[in-house]
Parts: structure tokens; sequence; C-alpha cells
């Protein structure tokens, strides 16, 4: 009687205890007022009082705990707000300042400018849109490229990336809470005790790793930055293939125009020739001669029509429907924006910024290997309960167990693998660091071959414009001796010929050049800045400059 009574007490402290701190979370809101929780009391051992209050303060952490302000509806929802880290705030922009801060000392490469980064973003997905987009007579240059990132799924790929890297690093920071396990087993079934269950619960909380958590942490947003300027490769990418299509739909545009004047100059003449060779005035050939240089016209055209088909429909595989009957402008900014001959930033070119992000990975990959040899202080409680037979932990029949202790482990020998991970960590900084200076050399080469390139069809317009001139000025001289008869047909037909080559060389050069000024503006990392992309909303995300 004496031990009924004496359990009967110990339950009603444990139920009073318990009833107390459900109070206190009721108050501090994690509980709801109107919901009621059932409380199993279990026979245990008189650690009970320590073992409860150890294990609640166990399950908060002690340096990332905050107020949670919000009511959702469970206890559930409320307690993993507080374990859990948050997502990053600016999870849908790229901010390139962030770049230029994080990347560190490249003194050591020749002729390599000085380049920094990095605080690091998530950016979500976002569905791509629909490409059921009604068909317009006129579509400006800057909307063309804005319509393509909007719809691409190589954008929505990085995005989507992007946001996996964002939630590997939440992986790695939730090492900082409390590791919580618990569960539920039975004796050994070849035994006498195959008819015991033992609930137990433990948690685990690091103290101290000498900044291993923080390292992987700091690897994986170096991982989130390249994966970032991965993204800024493929924006770059798409708004340069959205830039050449057009180009090339107006380079060839104005070559059948070309085409057309060619073969109506040829038609007159041909025209001429077949009467003047039914009047005997000339030979029988002239006429033959005529129609061949008009049918040689005639197949130039094709061509041309051809590649302006081509161009056409890899414009419409960008926006996602017909431009065969659109006008597409070409923007008169292009050669003043460019900027040909302004000094390279190479904070904005992307191809630098992945180079960059991967040295910067190597390094704190290195700095992550060294710090594996130091030892984790963890502090780990536990709690078992028997519901049927004994408790192997202190052998007691349905009894209760607790225990609190500190532990610190390290590896002390791996058979060299400490040592040759710091070897290949070491080979690939170096690498990293040889890539940077490949890509500084490739933009600098591309960059002035485009330069000579656009010098050179500068100066060939202004001879081909003296060309056509001068080749107008003898189609007229040849026109009228072949009128006196002095001059045959074919001179007339060469003539006519070097007119409309001249125009359509012309033409080929001026948008040679455009094309290069395209090709610079993606190389340098103007894509951009120069069609006007920066703090625009591309698919649920920004990038801010």
């Amino acid at each position: 009687m004496g031990t009924l009574n004496k359990k009967m007490k110990r339950a009603a402290i444990i139920y009073f205890e318990l009833h107390s701190i459900l109070a206190f979370l009721r108050h501090k809101g994690f509980i709801s007022e109107k919901r009621k929780y059932g409380i199993c009391i279990f026979k245990s051992s008189g650690l009970w009082h320590s073992s409860l209050y150890f294990s609640l303060v166990l399950l908060f952490p002690t340096t990332f705990a905050s107020a949670n302000t919000e009511q959702p509806s469970s206890v559930k929802s409320k307690i993993s707000q507080i374990w859990q880290p948050k997502p990053d705030d600016q999870a849908n922009t790229i901010k390139i300042d962030d770049f230029n801060r994080l990347f560190t000392n490249t003194s050591s490469v020749q002729e390599l400018p000085k380049i920094s980064a990095a605080v690091t973003t998530d950016m979500p997905s976002r569905s791509v849109r629909s490409d059921a987009v009604a068909k317009r007579s006129q579509l400006d240059f800057l909307d063309a490229i804005r319509q393509a990132l909007q719809r691409r799924p190589e954008i929505t790929q990085g995005i989507a990336e992007v946001a996996q890297q964002q939630a590997n690093i939440d992986t790695v920071k939730s090492q900082y809470f409390p590791q919580i396990s618990g569960g539920f087993n039975t004796g050994d079934f070849t035994t006498g005790e195959r008819g015991r269950q033992v609930f137990s619960i433990s948690a685990t909380q690091m103290l101290y790793d000498f900044g291993k958590i923080k390292s992987a942490v700091t690897v994986e947003q170096a991982k989130l930055m390249r994966d970032q300027a991965q993204l800024l490769l493929e924006i770059d990418d798409i708004s340069y293939q959205v830039a050449n299509a057009i180009v090339n739909i107006k380079r060839y545009e104005e070559l059948v125009k070309i085409a057309d004047q060619q073969i109506s100059g040829i038609g007159r003449i041909a025209e001429i020739a077949r009467l003047r060779a039914q009047a005997g005035i000339s030979s029988q050939a002239d006429p033959i001669q005529a129609q061949s240089n008009l049918e040689a016209a005639q197949s130039t055209k094709v061509v041309q029509e051809a590649q302006l088909h081509q161009y056409q429909q890899k414009l419409r595989t960008l926006l996602g429907y017909d431009v065969s009957s659109t006008n597409v402008n070409m923007p008169s900014f292009l050669v003043e924006k460019a900027g040909l001959y302004d000094e390279i930033d190479f904070n904005n070119v992307s191809k630098m910024m992945a180079a960059q992000t991967a040295v910067q990975i190597a390094k704190f990959q290195k700095q992550q290997t060294k710090l594996n040899i130091y030892p984790t202080l963890n502090i780990k409680g536990s709690l078992s309960q028997a519901l049927n037979g004994r408790n192997p932990n202190n052998n007691e029949d349905d009894g209760f167990y607790n225990s609190i202790m500190l532990e610190a482990s390290s590896t002390f020998f791996q058979g060299g693998a400490v040592s040759a991970r710091n070897r290949a960590a070491s080979y690939a900084e170096e690498a990293a660091k040889a890539q940077v200076t490949t890509v500084y050399l490739d933009v600098l080469d591309q960059t002035r071959l485009i330069q000579t390139e656009v010098e050179s069809k500068q100066k060939q317009m202004v001879v081909l414009a003296q060309r056509r001139e001068t080749t107008k000025r003898t189609k007229e001289l040849y026109q009228e001796q072949y009128k006196l008869g002095t001059r045959t047909v074919v001179d007339l037909l060469n003539a006519e010929q070097a007119i409309h080559g001249a125009a359509q060389e012309i033409e080929a050069a001026r948008y040679d050049i455009y094309a290069a000024l395209i090709r610079y503006i993606e190389i340098t990392g103007r894509s951009r800045a120069v069609y006007q992309l920066n703090n625009t909303p591309i698919q649920g995300f920004e990038v801010v400059s």
C-alpha cells in the first residue's frame, strides 16, 4: 500500500510539472489554447526532474534561437520554425555587387585585374509562360530579348539549380541545430526478452567544431555563386542568340531587296537585247546571255531567301511565334552603347565570374579539409522507457532511464586520406586560377579581334561606296556605247551586276559590324546593361546591378 501511495504521489508531481510546461508553451504561443493533450505517465527513476527539464532545454538551439511571431496551427509547425534555418530574404535576386565583394587576391596572376565577390542568394523556380503570343506587325529589339528570356527553359533550369543549391546551404546550416531522433525497439526474438518494448529518444547539440560547419557553409555559398554565374551566362547567351538572329534577318531582308533590284535591272537589259536581236541590230546571242544572267540573279535571290527563312525560324524558336511577317527594328544605340573602345570591366564578364567562383570553391574546400583534423564537441542527452519488460540500460522492469554526456570525436588516422585531400584541393585551386587566366586572355583576344574586324569593315564600306558610284557612271557610259554598237550586252550586264554586287557587299559589311558589336557586348558582359535587363523581373528573379 505504501509503494502504491509513493507511485501516486510521483505521478501527481509529474502531472503537475507537465501541465506547468504546457502552460508555459501556451503562453509563448507554441500550443493552441483550445487544443487538448493527453499525458501518459510512465514509471520513472529518481532522475525524472533533471532529465525532463534538460530534454526540453536541449530541444532549443543555443545560438540560433529566435522569437516566433507567427501563429501556426500545430506544435510541430511552431517548433519546426525554431529548429530549421530561415531562407534567404533575397532569394529572388542576383546582385552583381556581391560578386565584386567576394573575390579576393588575384595579384598572383599576371595582367589580371583584381575581382572580388560575395554573399549568395537563392532564386525560386517559376513556370514557363505560354507560347501563345499574338502576331504583330512590329517588334521592338529589346522586347524580343525580354520575351525570349521569359520563356526559355535554360533560364528556368538555371533558376531551379540556384534554388537547389540554396537548399543545400540550408541543409549544411541545419547541423547548427539539435539533431533529434527516436524510436521503438523490441527484445531479442530468440531469447526470453522477445516481449520487451522500449521507447527511446535522443538529442545531440554541437557545441564547438573549430569552424567545420561554417567552412562547409562557405563552400556551399561559393557553389551558389558559381550557379548564379552560370545563370548569368545563360542570360547573356540567349540575349546574344536573339540579337544575332534579328541582325541576320535584317541583313538578308536587305540582300533580298537588292537581289530584286538586280533582277529588275537585268530584266530590263534582257528585254532591250531581245528587241535589238529581233530588229537585227545585235547578235541573237545577246538575249540568251542576258537570260542566263537573269537566271543567275534569280538563283542568288533564292539562296538569300533561304538564309532569311532560317534566321526567321531561329527567332521563332526563341520567341515562340511566327515572325516572318513581323518587322523587327534595329536600335540605333548599339554602336554607342557597345563601348567598343572602353576599358573592359571584368567584374561583369559572366565567364570571369564563373572562373573566379571556381577559385573560391577550391580555396574554401582546402580550408575545410584542414579543419577536418580537429575534434567536434557535442552534448548528448537520451531518454528511454521500457513499456513491457526490462529496460536494458538499467535492467529495471518497465524502467525509465536518462543520460547526459559530453562527446569529443575526431579522426586520427585514415591511411593518408587527409593529406591526399589537401593535395587535391591545392591542385584544384591552381587549376581554377589557370582557368581564370585563360578566360582573361580569351576575352582580351576576342575583343581585340572584334575591334580589328569593325575597323576593317568600316574602311571596306568607304571603298565599296566609291566603287558603287564608279560602277553607276560606268553603266551609264556602257548604255550609250551599247546603243551605238561599240559595247556588247555582256559589258552592260557586267556593269549592272557590279552595281548591285557593291550594294550587297556594303549591306553585308554593315551588318557584319552589327554582328561583331553584339558579339562584343556578350563577351564583355554588357548584355544586361545594353539590353536593359538589370532590375527587370525575368521568370521571377532580378539581376540587381
